[in-house]
Formats: C-alpha cells, sequence, structure tokens
C-alpha cells in the first residue's frame, strides 16, 4: 500500500507536519460501516467520520465528540483503538494541491489512531444537520466497499482497514 505508514509517534512524528487525527469505525448490528458523503465536496466523496484531536482529549474522548458533533450520534460502545501500541499511529500525506487548501497549508498530512465503535442507537439518531454541517447523507456499507467509496488519498487507509476488519473486532 504506497500512501500509508506507520510510525512509531515518538521517533518519526513531525505534529508541525502531520495534523494528530482520530477516525471512527462505526458498525452496526450486521457489521456494516457507517460512511457518509462530504458536504464540501465537488465529486462524490464518502468517507468515515474522523477529525482532529484537541490538546488534553484522550483518542477515546476525541472520537465521540467528532462523532457526536459530525452525526449527533451518542448511542455507542468502545470495542477497540487501532493501532494498538500507543506510539504507533497511521500517517498519510494529502495531495499537493490539497496541502496548500487544507487548514492554509499548515499540514502536510495526517496522522491518525481508529476508534472501533459499536453502533446501540437506531437509525433515526443519525442527525447530519449539526452546528457545522459536515456530511449530506449517510448509509451503511459493507466493510469490504470501504476503498471503493474512498477519495484516492484515502484509498490505501480504507484497504488496510478493510482488510483488517476481522482483526479489529
Amino acid at each position: 500500500m504506497g500512501q500509508i505508514k506507520t510510525i512509531q509517534m515518538e521517533s518519526e512524528f513531525d505534529k508541525n507536519l502531520y495534523r494528530p487525527n482520530v477516525g471512527i469505525i462505526l458498525l452496526n448490528t450486521e457489521g456494516k460501516v457507517f460512511v457518509a458523503q462530504r458536504i464540501d465536496a465537488l465529486v462524490p466523496s464518502w468517507q468515515m467520520p474522523q477529525g482532529g484531536i484537541d490538546d488534553g482529549e484522550s483518542i477515546t474522548q476525541a472520537a465521540l465528540r467528532e462523532l457526536k458533533e459530525e452525526t449527533s450520534i451518542t448511542h455507542v460502545r468502545v470495542e477497540k483503538i487501532f493501532p494498538q501500541d500507543e506510539k504507533s499511529w497511521f500517517v498519510y500525506d494529502f495531495p499537493t494541491d490539497l496541502q496548500k487548501k487544507i487548514w492554509d497549508g499548515k499540514f502536510q498530512g495526517q496522522c491518525q489512531k481508529w476508534v472501533v465503535l459499536r453502533f446501540l442507537g437506531k437509525d433515526q439518531d443519525v442527525i447530519l444537520e449539526t452546528d457545522h454541517p459536515e456530511f449530506s447523507e449517510w448509509k451503511w456499507i459493507l466493510p469490504s466497499e470501504l476503498p471503493l467509496i474512498s477519495v484516492p488519498f484515502k484509498r490505501d487507509i480504507y484497504q488496510f482497514l478493510s482488510l483488517s476488519m476481522d482483526s479489529l473486532l
């Protein structure tokens, strides 16, 4: 997988170049994954919820906050954090044209931890019309579909996560 790498945070991570981020793998009772269509995308751009980690926030706190901010979902159970090693993070670079646009060019990419959450609510609990909407629509998909729906620069991480889904559960 070309663009994704795993790094040891303390030895290789430069927080001036890579934005600390948490990704959320939200699974329903059927084992399907929640994805949503970005509201600001010029082309179809589906993704799992994700967002920055605030200073002083744990990985789990960031995941629960981001999920609530983006989808209004609060009824979940934390299953796992991936990668589990506290010092390991997934890293990917933004495409060159996006590096200059996203966060005023401050970051060249993101480093991520992924949190697997089990959805305990009902589909009616999903409300995308939040204070700062990021998504226009949502759906549940099979884990194997993740690489097919993602933007190219996230495809490697989505492929890796879809292939790792058995070990994540």
